[in-house]
């Protein structure tokens, strides 16, 4: 067997392989042969059909079955000979074998970048000092109370926080477009779930009240008909409603589950999640320093199938369902690069999932399920679900493995539970 290497630049890489005649050949016969002395055709007793009448009536299909065993076989042979690791399924081109012809065919593929040097981990973090306070309390409780709030309609111009009841038909360039009309409609003005400068165009506006608003619709709108486009809307007002918030009494407490001690016990209840959160936070953060930094540390190319791959499967996920291209292309990118690198942190150092860490993981998320055994069981069961828990615990070890390796610099900063929040939950890309 014969094998060459050609670098097209770039991380593709095109390997030429050449197999002998004799083997394709030989493996042919031999099948050939064995399906003689079991095939059945007509006007020949079993096991007395010739050889050549096999041969021509079986021959061709029997020859591509072992070309393409034999490339299969042959290339995994070939990338091992020349120590290469394809980064995506290789693309195959192989051309037409002839019996006593040499086989030969082109496999092009991106390989994975060489980092068979020390990977750079001198870089600092910071570590948030923060904590829980009263007034991070009184925040969440504040939020508590708008989920549970009523609505009273005034007679009155409408102001920030107010629910604004209106018909609204858009369009741009007088044209209409897809979604563009909506009847009785509520807006809480300040809510932000309508487009930049709807909401605070309706600021003044009361019952019967009919305008115009002129908006532009961002360049990552989910729908590419309308993003980063000009467009008005016609309104007309049907109602202005100002918010009552519940007491924060007991039945408020009961609301939320909790019987005893009224709101005592709910400020307790929303002070330990919040505390538990902020672990999971603080966690968050330095993950994504450490991640960040070896990026900018460790300059890698990302393989375009792998990246292209990444898209899709960030597609398919809800949390970027709407991005743009561009920060999806980006994201991809990140993911990518991250992987390779936590990969090679892994070998380089024999990193090993941690069983116990696992089965924590795995434990934690099926607390949330009505039947927590049986989910443990299934994931367990299921690999392929499982190598992704497996996947992110061994994120965490390499994580954990450079913060105690001591390479990395730490300075504390004080912070506090929102801007943290804030800071884990801005996209990465």
């Amino acid at each position: 067997m014969q094998v060459s290497v050609e670098n097209t630049g770039g991380l593709e890489r095109r390997l030429t392989v050449q197999v002998p005649a004799e083997r394709i050949d030989e493996e042919v016969g031999t099948r050939l042969q064995s399906m003689s002395r079991s095939v059945r055709l007509d006007g020949f007793r079993p096991g007395k059909v010739p050889l050549k009448v096999v041969e021509r009536k079986y021959g061709k299909q029997v020859r591509l079955e072992v070309v393409n065993k034999v490339i299969h076989s042959t290339l995994q042979e070939a990338l091992a000979q020349e120590n290469l690791r394809p980064a995506g399924e290789p693309r195959i081109e192989p051309n037409e074998s002839l019996p006593g012809g040499v086989l030969e065919y082109v496999a092009t593929f991106e390989v994975f970048p060489d980092l068979a040097g020390a990977i750079d981990d001198h870089f600092t973090i910071t570590r948030p000092v923060v904590e829980v306070t009263d007034a991070d309390v009184n925040t969440m409780l504040d939020k508590l109370r708008r989920q549970r709030a009523t609505w009273n309609e005034v007679e009155r111009e409408a102001r920030l926080d107010d629910q604004v009841v209106i018909d609204f038909e858009g369009t741009i360039n007088g044209e209409p477009f897809s979604g563009n009309k909506g009847e009785n409609m509520p807006v809480v003005l300040g809510s932000t779930s309508m487009i930049p400068g709807f909401e605070e165009q309706l600021i003044g506006v009361s019952s019967g009240v009919e305008k115009t608003l002129k908006v532009t619709f961002p360049d990552n709108y989910p729908s590419a008909e309308v993003a980063g486009k000009d467009a008005e809307f016609s309104i007309k007002v049907h109602a202005v409603s100002e918010m009552v918030l519940p007491e924060l009494d007991d039945d408020f407490a009961r609301a939320f589950g909790v019987a005893d001690r009224g709101m005592e016990g709910l400020r307790e209840e929303i002070t330990s999640n919040m505390q538990r959160e902020l672990k999971q936070l603080m966690k968050g953060h330095l993950k994504d320093q450490v991640f960040s930094g070896l990026l900018e540390k460790n300059q890698v190319e990302a393989p375009r199938s792998l990246v292209e791959n990444e898209i899709v499967q960030l597609r398919s996920q809800q949390e970027y369902q709407g991005l743009d291209t561009d920060t999806l292309q980006k994201t991809a990118e990140r993911r990518v690069k991250l992987g390779i690198l936590i990969s090679e942190i892994v070998k380089q150092n024999q990193i090993q999932t941690d069983p116990d860490r696992l089965r924590e993981a795995v434990e934690t998320i099926a607390s949330s399920y009505e039947k927590p055994d049986e989910v443990i069981q299934w994931y367990y069961g299921n690999q392929e679900m499982l190598a992704g828990i497996q996947s992110a615990v061994l994120e965490e070890q390499v994580v954990d493995w450079l913060l105690e390796k001591g390479s990395l610099k730490s300075e504390d900063k004080q912070t506090t539970f929102e801007e943290l929040a804030d800071a884990v939950r801005q996209p990465k890309g």
